[in-house]
């Protein structure tokens, strides 16, 4: 007979975090089921633990794509400068603690586990999702630990999300793509009005690009909460050298660079700590899975871009690289729209389908058979690291081997 639950026992750190992703809703498991179009549980939660998101100073960022990199760019040159500095993102790739961090270390176990008990029939009464909680946990977190100032992540869309209830000194959007078009609409413009929804009065705003479509949404939005708006596609080239390879974070960095000239006007930061911050940004903050090089020979590459907007860019850079044969290491979610996504890939590749292993994962027969559809041709592996293995003991040591599809994939690899 299975153990019966004790309500007043104290539930170890695998047991809550197993508890958060089980019991509650969470868009990362399960999809469409865990988005909420209501920010009133979060508003509910922050009432409840007595407004943290109002003890400390923030930099709210948005966007389809570059929003974990522009984050922690920003987060890693406030380090530099010598700032106590919170940092909240997700998804997490190998543990849930890698969300909530202050200057690159993860938030403690215990905490995690005294707040989820301290405050967990407040959870339940109210029905709240994994989402809203962990907002909750990161705000009270940072308040409790008197950050000097926390980069907070949006999760997906922006007037809606569960981050949406802070002041910022600075929104960024950093761009527009087609994704979650089930929930943020399926135009350009219409993904553009959600993620401008963290724009509010007058706080400033840098957009890092923009399309003819998603340029008037932003001003408008601007012009009505009277934000000064800046875009950082108009400016200059970034001279520094970062340690985030992609050849896509060349236009993060001009988003960053905005960004952290319009924070001068609150923190001191000299353009060597800017430097730096760049030249650090993976020790100072952990990132990972952007463009991550796993060995030479073969070149092995994992990346977690995971929609049209993000692989095109992706694939342009691989095809870039000099090799002999590409191998590409691929699993997806099922809620992935295949069409927009497969097109994109190369046909002169080995392919080696797998299913991430998560109850959203796609099969890998079905994503070998619509991609058959599109000329990709491959075999089936039962797991993530079996494909990947067997990549890495077919290539030669001058080929190619690319990882991802989904940050799930890179998860299980990294």
């Amino acid at each position: 007979m299975p153990k019966p639950f004790v309500s007043n026992s104290k539930m170890n750190y695998k047991e809550t975090t197993d508890w958060m992703f089980s019991q509650l809703p969470m868009f990362q498991m399960q999809g469409a089921s865990a988005y909420k179009k209501d920010l009133t549980n979060t508003l509910l939660l922050v009432e409840h633990l007595n407004h943290p998101e109002v003890k400390f100073k923030s930099v709210h960022v948005a966007g389809t794509n570059g929003k974990g990199s522009t984050s922690s760019m920003i987060a890693s040159i406030l380090q530099e400068a010598g700032y106590t500095v919170g940092l909240y993102t997700s998804p997490h790739l190998k543990d849930f603690r890698e969300r909530i961090k202050i200057n690159g270390t993860p938030i403690s176990e215990d905490f995690v586990v005294d707040f989820v008990k301290n405050n967990k029939p407040f959870f339940e009464q109210h029905q709240l999702s994994f989402f809203e909680m962990t907002v909750g946990l990161a705000f009270d977190y940072f308040a409790k630990e008197q950050v000097d100032v926390a980069i907070i992540e949006v999760g997906m869309g922006g007037r809606l999300d569960s981050t949406n209830i802070i002041t910022p000194l600075l929104s960024v959007i950093t761009n527009i793509g087609l994704d979650h078009t089930q929930f943020l609409g399926d135009t350009l413009a219409k993904i553009a009005f959600e993620k401008a929804g963290i724009i509010k009065r007058n706080i400033p705003v840098v957009i890092g690009e923009y399309t003819e479509d998603t340029k008037p949404v932003f001003e408008e939005k601007a012009s009505t909460e009277v934000a000064p708006i800046y875009f950082a596609q108009d400016q200059s080239e970034v001279g520094y050298e970062c340690a985030l390879k992609g050849d896509y974070q060349k236009q993060n960095m001009k988003t960053v660079l905005k960004a952290v000239e319009l924070l001068q006007n609150t923190f001191e930061i000299s353009d060597l700590q800017i430097q730096n911050g760049f030249k650090n940004v993976i020790r100072n903050t952990g990132l990972l899975g952007r463009w991550q090089i796993l060995n030479e020979k073969p070149f092995v590459v994992a990346d977690t871009a995971h929609n049209a907007h993000g692989l095109k860019r992706v694939l342009q850079q691989i095809e870039n690289q000099q090799y002999q044969t590409l191998h590409i290491v691929l699993g997806v979610v099922n809620d992935k729209d295949l069409d927009s996504i497969l097109p994109l890939f190369p046909k002169e590749a080995h392919y080696y389908f797998s299913k991430p292993n998560i109850p959203r994962g796609l099969e890998a027969t079905e994503l070998q058979d619509k991609a058959a559809n599109f000329g990709l041709v491959g075999k089936v592996y039962s797991s993530i690291s079996e494909a990947y293995n067997c990549a890495l003991n077919t290539a030669a040591e001058n080929d190619f081997i690319y990882v991802g599809g989904s940050t799930f994939v890179v998860a299980e690899i990294i």
